[in-house]
Formats: C-alpha cells, structure tokens, sequence
C-alpha cells in the first residue's frame, strides 16, 4: 500500500482544506478585477464553493470587516486549521512522516 492510503486520514481532509483555501485564494485574486454580480461559470463556482466556508468565517470576524477581508481572514483560518490539524496527528504519533529518500 502506497503512503497516500496509509495516511488517508491526514491527506483526505488535508486536501479539502487546501483545495478550499485557495479557491479562496482565487476568489479573491478574481475578485479585484470583476463586479461581485458577475454571471460568470468560473466566478459562480467559486462563490458555490466558498459561500458555505465564508458564511462560517463572518461570524466570527467583526461585521465592519469588509467581504475582500473576511476572505482573507478564511484564508488564515484555513491555514491555522491545516497546522492544528496535522500538530494533532503528530501529538497522537499517527501522522505521516517525511522519508529519508534513496
């Protein structure tokens, strides 16, 4: 069995987490050039995508935060939950470790 099966558990929700991240990223990086109504497929699937995520993150960022910020802030929170998440599996001896090579 290959490391990716084996550490299912890490590289499962990881990627989620990362794949959510940076269309956050995208977002917001697609969002300085475009109107926030634009009929778009693309801009559609990131708002499909990172609406539900967002939502999450504006309750608990201050209302006064505008929309381009509060993104920015789900993008740290994104981050900071990849870091705990992987410090968990290590403080439980479970994570996946780094080969030596060769």
């Amino acid at each position: 069995m290959n490391d990716f099966w084996s550490y299912w558990y890490f590289h499962i929700p990881n990627f989620i987490l990362a794949a959510v991240m940076y269309t956050l990223i995208g977002r917001l990086v697609l969002g300085l050039f475009v109107p926030e109504s634009w009929d778009n497929y693309i801009w559609r699937f990131f708002k499909t995508v990172t609406d539900p995520f967002l939502r999450i993150v504006r309750t608990i960022t201050p209302s006064i935060l505008t929309q381009p910020v509060v993104i920015v802030f789900g993008v740290l929170w994104l981050m900071a939950l990849r870091v705990f998440y992987l410090v968990l599996l290590i403080s439980f001896g479970i994570a996946p470790m780094a080969s030596q090579g060769g």
